[in-house]
């Protein structure tokens, strides 16, 4: 069954949707998910009390990488995608170009920006860190303004977290 939380953090409060599979979903405020859910009071389960925790300590400046049990929905090479975005280092940008390169696919850059638009866990699957060939920022699903609160909370807090073991990234299986 899927169960719901809210967490109020720096960039607004968060709606967190997972079940014994693992984290689903993380919304923005005003998303239909938060709305829909942002009275639930269902207890939350185990996947979703580890991401509140690692989210408070996250943007707290204590944890550059999340290691989490994570459930997506998406095709395959949405998967492989989120999967790749999940190696790019705390605090720094890659370019949806450079994705498509990293997947061997150097023409793709379309589709991985379509699949990164597409991420359902975005923060813990930082789709923040990916940006236009120039360096520019590009869409995002919180809106530009909250991309650049969370490059800049990742900059704020990198040198202070550099030399600290974060854990491990977890990669999806192909399916």
């Amino acid at each position: 069954m899927m169960q719901y939380s809210q967490l109020s953090t720096p960039v607004g409060r968060l709606t967190l949707a997972g079940d014994e599979e693992g984290l689903r979903s993380i919304s923005f405020p005003n998303s239909s998910l938060a709305v829909k859910h942002a009275r639930s009071s269902e207890r939350a389960g185990a996947h979703i009390q580890e991401a509140i925790r690692q989210l408070e300590a996250y943007f707290a400046g204590e944890l550059s990488q999340f290691d989490l049990t994570l459930a997506p929905v998406g095709t395959a090479f949405q998967k492989e995608v989120w999967s790749l975005l999940r190696t790019i280092p705390y605090g720094e940008t890659v370019s949806y170009g450079e994705i498509a390169r990293r997947l061997g696919k150097s023409t793709a850059y379309r589709a991985v920006g379509a699949a990164n638009g597409r991420n359902p866990i975005p923060i813990v699957i930082p789709c923040h860190r990916v940006v236009g060939a120039d360096g520019s920022l590009t869409g995002f699903g919180g809106g530009l303004s909250m991309k650049t609160r969370l490059l800049e909370l990742e900059a704020r807090h990198r040198q202070t977290l550099q030399g600290r073991s974060a854990g491990q990234a977890w990669l999806f299986p192909a399916t």
